[in-house]
């Protein structure tokens, strides 16, 4: 009797787990910035409204899979340059679920062990740095962090300092735009920043990225 209960337990507990995992999936698919943007008259009505939202949003947003810059959008459009330090805020507040999901990552497995080397040749913040001026998901870069062992306060450093850029280009886009779209994101790849990102991170992290690909080749030769 006790084995059939503890079975029946066990078996509700995995519909349950399997059915928050369909409404994820089917918040995803079926959620955008665009359910959001038709509604900004609302929210930028009140400022405190836009604070508001924006927090929630950046509270759900690694449910959803959006761009953290689609904060700095909204926070622009409703509140001008000012908002900046939110926006910048909110994108580093919602950075740090996924970077917490990476940290329970094996890290016995090879791919951690590299990401562990990689970033002891670097050092935690200016690897972040270096990841959050490339133009990659923010999401995967958070974890990266997460599995490769870096600490959460040069995290939060390196994030903050990182996507600093995005969170200005997002700022600006949403504080000039008549209408928010979802154009609205898409403006913010210009290739100008892309390039002077990916120069400046090249610059970080390129001396002891090389020092240490020549090492692993002596290693390998010798």
């Amino acid at each position: 009797m006790r084995r059939w209960i503890c079975s029946l337990a066990e078996q509700r507990y995995r519909f349950m787990i399997g059915l928050i995992g369909v409404i994820v999936a089917a918040a995803i698919v079926t959620l955008s910035p665009t359910v959001v943007f038709d509604h900004t008259t609302w929210i930028i009505a009140d400022p405190v409204r836009v604070v508001l939202v924006t927090t929630g949003l950046a509270i759900v947003r690694p449910l959803l899979a959006w761009p953290t810059t689609f904060l700095a959008v909204l926070i622009g459009y409703g509140i001008g340059l000012s908002g900046l330090p939110l926006a910048l805020g909110l994108i580093t507040f919602t950075s740090i679920p996924p970077y917490l999901l990476g940290r329970q990552y094996d890290r016995a497995t090879d791919h951690s062990k590299v990401g562990a080397e990689f970033i002891e040749r670097t050092g935690d913040t200016r690897s972040v740095v270096a990841t959050r001026l490339i133009p990659a998901p923010s999401d995967v870069v958070s974890v990266g962090a997460g599995i490769a062992g870096v600490s959460l306060i040069p995290f939060i450093l390196g994030t903050i300092i990182g996507e600093l850029p995005w969170a200005i280009a997002g700022v600006l886009a949403g504080a000039s735009a008549e209408t928010l779209t979802t154009l609205s994101l898409r403006t913010l790849i210009q290739p100008q920043l892309i390039a002077a990102g990916s120069i400046i991170a090249v610059i970080l992290i390129g001396p002891p990225v090389w020092a240490w690909i020549r090492e692993r080749r002596w290693e390998l030769n010798y």
